[in-house]
């Protein structure tokens, strides 16, 4: 039996998942598409906590407009995750794409990130 799109990214995240870790040194820059927003989030797996979040969602509600899923809009999500590990002295993340194809707006955020000043 075939697998659907989202068994397939599943099973794609899980194997990803086994190798990449993050710790508060070098945390996990981790994403997630919806239908609708993008979220980011830099993770510290060694203790389990969530060190900074930002997502189109968040993004959205500050500048009082509702920002859609747009590879624009993806960019600005990369670029405030970055000025948010600044402010907390974090200079270099592992990258994880939680089973999405490098491409398009997951690409963008990464992209963002980057360009902000992030290294991975």
């Amino acid at each position: 039996m075939k697998l659907t799109k989202n068994e397939s990214r599943m099973r794609r995240k899980i194997r990803i998942r086994k190798k990449v870790s993050g710790n508060g040194a070098r945390p996990r820059l981790v994403v997630y598409r919806s239908n609708l927003h993008i979220y980011a989030q830099l993770v510290d797996d060694q203790t389990g906590t969530t060190l900074a979040a930002t997502s189109t969602l968040a993004l959205g509600k500050q500048n009082g407009n509702a920002l859609r899923l747009t590879v624009d809009n993806a960019s600005l999500v990369g670029k405030e995750i970055a000025k948010l590990a600044k402010e907390k002295n974090i200079e270099r993340v592992v990258f994880d794409r939680n089973g999405y194809i490098y491409h398009g707006r997951i690409k963008a955020v990464a992209d963002g990130a980057r360009e902000a000043g992030l290294e991975f």
